[in-house]
């Protein structure tokens, strides 16, 4: 348990003296990253190098160690006639071995498949200006993330991206807008270039079976490769939907980020469920066969998945407020420990269901990032009726309403957060989602 103790009582003095000091630099070594550093190590976590550092100095440690242990059993360790205290001091050496060589196993399963996930989800170069450590979103104020639930069920082929959510944050404070856009948005105007050239006045589908939604511009364009000239199957649909989405709201959607419904639920049950507010029974399924209690109460994956699916006795509308709930209510309760305990469930769904195009190299940015969304106040502002007409969408009207949005979050004071939604704002401004989802 402490280095050198067994070399002083075998009279090996300076030995011994030389382990104990070893062994209190570790310890301060330790100490020191786990205080002075404690806000960085989530950051190191992803990033492949230095995941391979950690393993490498965990391996070394541990190897270590053991060998002072097996070293110091040699020194002290009963004469053969002794049978009794061999047998006890050699199950005592072979436990503290396993004390110190167990969690070092654990830990390196855990940097392996953190480098895994790393490397399978997040591509390794991006085309886009080099990230630099001192301003990794290179002066942004605010970094707009568009968030994906795509509905790619058995019988219903391509992918629908029926949930579409556009979170800016601001970069300092970590203040969050959630802008929803309804999937039955029509006339859809696409981006200059071939997709313009194809549809001049709005996105009208691919033929009669298709009413031209914007939940179908994805798959479209995945389907017709003039429509991103130069891009790659399984990046044309994120293009094309990140330069529509963001001429739509009139900012420049950064990233995006796509999680398949069904994986979405096994990345629940990997959390352990998620606790959530049900102001009103929510009724579920194609025959009405299930039922979730008003109240508050912890979902599992397939509850929270028709939490934020179900449309059974209500509408798109709705729907698109629950999924903002869940949105909020996943981002506060995704705490280290909770990561930690579950994280080769969470390891594997997550590789399964989320594709994204956030570069490697903006990780550590992002983790840091998003402890400041966890703290932070997220409203939600959604484009629903009776604030646009979804089949003739007044296109100012929204990209004013994202702008005032955007400034009267910038502008806001301390003082002011301890105003109700009531008394600060009118039925279309944005909501305060800590107080409407519970």
């Amino acid at each position: 348990m402490l280095w050198g103790v067994a070399h002083l009582a075998a009279e090996r003095r300076k030995t011994g003296l030389a382990l104990m000091a070893a062994y209190v630099l570790m310890l301060a070594g330790v100490l020191t990253v786990f205080t002075a550093f404690s806000a960085n190590l989530l950051s190191l976590a992803v990033q492949p190098r230095w995941l391979t550092v950690l393993t490498v100095a965990l391996v070394v440690i541990a190897l270590a160690w053991t060998g002072v242990i097996v070293w110091s059993f040699l020194l002290v360790r009963p004469d053969r006639s002794d049978t009794v205290g061999r047998f006890l001091t050699t199950t005592l050496a072979v436990a503290l071995c396993a004390l110190v060589l167990a969690p070092t196993a654990y830990a390196t399963r855990l940097a392996y498949l953190s480098r895994d996930v790393v490397n399978s989800l997040f591509p390794a170069t991006t085309g886009s200006s080099p990230v630099v450590a001192q301003d990794p979103f290179n002066g942004a104020d605010r970094v707009n993330f568009l968030l994906l639930g795509a509905d790619a069920a058995p019988g219903r082929p391509g992918v629908r991206t029926d949930s579409m959510t556009v979170a800016s944050v601001d970069t300092e404070t970590g203040a969050t807008v959630l802008f929803g856009l309804p999937r039955n948005l029509q006339q859809v105007q696409l981006p200059e270039g071939p997709a313009k050239a194809r549809f001049p006045y709005g996105f009208t589908g691919s033929g009669p079976g298709t009413p031209g939604l914007l939940n179908e511009v994805f798959q479209y364009a995945e389907d017709n490769p003039d429509m991103v000239p130069g891009v790659e199957r399984g990046k044309r649909g994120p293009a094309l939907l990140k330069q529509t989405i963001s001429d739509i709201l009139g900012i420049t959607v950064d990233h995006y980020a796509m999680v398949d419904m069904k994986g979405f639920a096994e990345i629940i049950d990997a959390m352990g469920g998620v606790k959530v507010t049900i102001k009103e029974p929510i009724v579920y399924g194609r025959h009405r066969e299930g039922l979730l209690a008003a109240g508050t109460r912890k979902l599992s994956g397939q509850e929270a998945l028709w939490y934020g699916r179900s449309r059974t006795d209500s509408d798109d509308y709705v729907r698109m407020g629950r999924q903002k709930c869940l949105l909020n209510a996943v981002a506060k309760q995704a705490d280290p420990m909770t990561v930690l305990n579950s994280f080769e469930r969470l390891a594997a769904a997550t590789k399964r269901a989320i594709s994204t195009d956030l570069p490697q190299n903006l990780l550590p940015a992002v983790v840091d990032l998003s402890q400041k969304v966890k703290s932070a106040k997220i409203r939600s502002l959604s484009f629903v009726p009776p604030l646009i007409t979804t089949a003739d969408p007044d296109w100012y009207l929204i990209r004013r309403k994202v702008s005032q949005a955007l400034d009267e979050q910038s502008a806001a004071k301390p003082a002011t957060a301890a105003h109700t939604p009531a008394e600060t704002q009118s039925p279309d401004d944005p909501v305060n989602l800590d107080a409407t989802c519970g």
